[in-house]
């Protein structure tokens, strides 16, 4: 607003002369900038008082911060908004009009009409009618231009104050709030401060260094966790064969793994964990090196964690979502009591009694689309005592097969080219070898699922994650399990001596099958013994089943074929 140093004279009201319009046309242009400077403000004052009754409609379930927020508005449109309002309506209202619009037009008329009468011949009674309205509108135009003159200049000094009062109703309103407020919460600011007081920055810092320390963790592992959040570093590929790892901030979300880079405000899905697997790798001579696929395997991520704690906490982690357990109404429970039944299932047992918890429901050993045809033996209701001899040891890894299956693998890698060429099929799936363990039973798929459940908690329990991935071919004759690498032959089982095979039924990528083979150790007798071979798969287990009952339907016929022919 252009600065004003006059005021406006009454006693040249009447004279109207140049230098006076010229002043009065700066008090009119000040009077104009501050009608521009008011309508603005009051704008924002109203978006204002607008926000706070927005703020206080949207708290109205916490009493206190309600009555806070309801008195801050009526505050605003006592102190703020009304002496603003009010300042418009008197004060400015009318003051913009300048004196020419008021009634120069009516006086200049008037002057024009008493310049124009002849002076030859005058009429006395047209001259006094002619002087009459020039002296009405000459009385018009110093009436208002007094009034003008005067609101001009009271203008000039109220402006000061009314842009303040606003200003300071606003600071009082907030005032009296935090005065009340701090009256409510002065109990616990008090123990707050005197908590603050109380604290050194010395003693803060006076830590074990082993905070600081990447490997060096003194909590340990949370093996229930069903949400975690933390820095990984993360392996992509910039060429056809070079690498590069980029540190990003990883969290899950439901059974989401999501990632947030620096700089970014939120984060964004990175991978699907439902049915995902995740397994510990060894990964460009790089320490605490997992992978997590996809169920169809198609998509892989390769992940490397700060320390070992936050290598094993994110392999359960992932492996917990990957189960949906969050999707129950308790999920901490659920995860806390699966791990307290695979501590269970891994404890070895001296004695032979019956357990009264952990034996498996006999109703979920439903046999599978393409379950086996041979008729079953074993009772419709099993122990898990009946299946599994408690504290039978768990090979988790073929490097040397276990004893009982010596013989018969001699005996397949003698018929296992001339069998090959004579199969009339031929199916290679990749596959992860999980673990594999002696059993009592071999004609039931109880015993594939209970020692599924063993093997599974084993593995979390003594923290084997990695896994070797292979290949498994089946055909009419036999199942190989071949190196990818090398294609040596690991292990080789004749497809007569399995006797029973079934896929997971809540997982549909873990499948396993029962091998029979002969035990000589009592008295020189030979008797049948039974071992579980339990494998995860890229693709549905269900698959390498039905694969593995096509090869026996094709070895059966071809029993039967030689007798017609004779």
């Amino acid at each position: 607003m252009p600065a004003v140093h006059h005021k406006l004279l009454l006693e040249e009201a009447l004279q109207d002369s140049p230098q006076t319009r010229s002043l009065l046309s700066v008090f009119e242009e000040d009077a104009g900038t501050l009608t521009n400077y008011t309508n603005q403000l009051l704008q924002s004052m109203q978006r204002v008082f607008g926000a706070q009754v927005h703020t206080h409609f949207h708290i109205d379930f916490i009493s206190e911060l309600n009555s806070l927020h309801s008195e801050l508005a009526t505050q605003y449109a006592d102190k703020m908004v009304f002496p603003m309002v009010q300042f418009r309506e008197k004060d400015l209202t009318g003051t913009t009009l300048t004196l020419k619009i008021i009634c120069f037009h009516s006086h200049e008329a008037a002057m024009v009409k008493y310049s124009r009468l002849p002076k030859k011949r005058e009429n006395e009674k047209i001259k006094a009618e002619v002087v009459r309205e020039v002296a009405y509108c000459r009385r018009k135009q110093h009436q208002a231009a007094m009034q003008y003159y005067c609101a001009l200049n009271a203008l000039q000094y109220r402006k000061r104050a009314a842009v303040l009062e606003p200003m300071l109703g606003y600071t009082h309103a907030q005032i009296n709030v935090f005065k009340k407020g701090m009256e409510l919460v002065s109990k616990k600011m008090d123990s707050f401060l005197s908590s603050v007081s109380s604290m050194n920055q010395r003693e803060l810092l006076s830590v074990d260094d082993s905070v600081y320390m990447p490997d060096h963790d003194q909590v340990p592992v949370n093996r229930t966790l069903i949400q975690k959040a933390g820095y990984l570093n993360i392996r992509n590929k910039t060429g056809l064969v070079t690498t590069a790892w980029d540190r990003l901030f990883f969290f899950t979300q439901g059974g989401n793994l999501m990632c947030q880079p620096r700089g970014a405000v939120a984060g964004g899905m990175v991978l699907d964990l439902d049915n995902s697997s995740v397994m510990a790798i060894e990964c460009e001579d790089r320490r605490y090196c997992f992978q997590i696929t996809s169920p169809n395997g198609k998509t892989s991520l390769i992940l490397q964690a700060e320390s070992k704690k936050e290598y094993e906490e994110w392999i359960c982690t992932l492996n917990n979502i990957s189960r949906q357990i969050y999707l129950t109404d308790n999920p901490e429970a659920v995860a806390i009591r699966l791990h307290q039944t695979a501590l269970q299932a891994v404890t070895p047992i001296t004695s032979f009694e019956k357990r009264a918890e952990g034996s498996p429901n006999p109703d979920r050993a439903k046999p599978s689309s393409v379950a086996s045809r041979e008729p079953q033996k074993a009772p419709a209701t099993l122990e898990p005592e009946d299946l599994i001899v408690p504290g039978t040891p768990i090979q988790f890894d073929i490097v040397l097969p276990v004893s009982e299956f010596l013989d018969q693998n001699r005996a397949g890698a003698r018929s296992e080219v001339k069998h090959q060429l004579n199969s009339l099929l031929q199916q290679v799936f990749a596959v992860r070898f999980l673990g594999s363990m002696a059993v009592r039973a071999g004609h039931t798929q109880e015993v594939i699922y209970e020692a599924m459940r063993q093997v599974l908690a084993a593995r979390a329990i003594h923290n084997i994650f990695k896994t070797t991935e292979s290949h498994l071919m089946v055909t009419s004759t036999c199942i190989r399990l071949i190196d990818p690498q090398t294609q040596v032959t690991k292990i080789s089982f004749q497809l007569k001596d399995v006797t029973q095979f079934a896929a997971h039924q809540e997982n549909s990528r873990l499948m396993g099958f029962v091998l029979q083979g002969s035990d000589w150790s009592n008295g020189g007798e030979d008797q049948p013994s039974f071992s579980v071979f339990v494998f995860e798969s890229n693709t549905e287990g269900e698959k390498i089943c039905y694969t593995i009952n096509l090869g026996k339907e094709i070895s059966e016929a071809k029993k039967v074929k030689p007798q017609h022919n004779i």
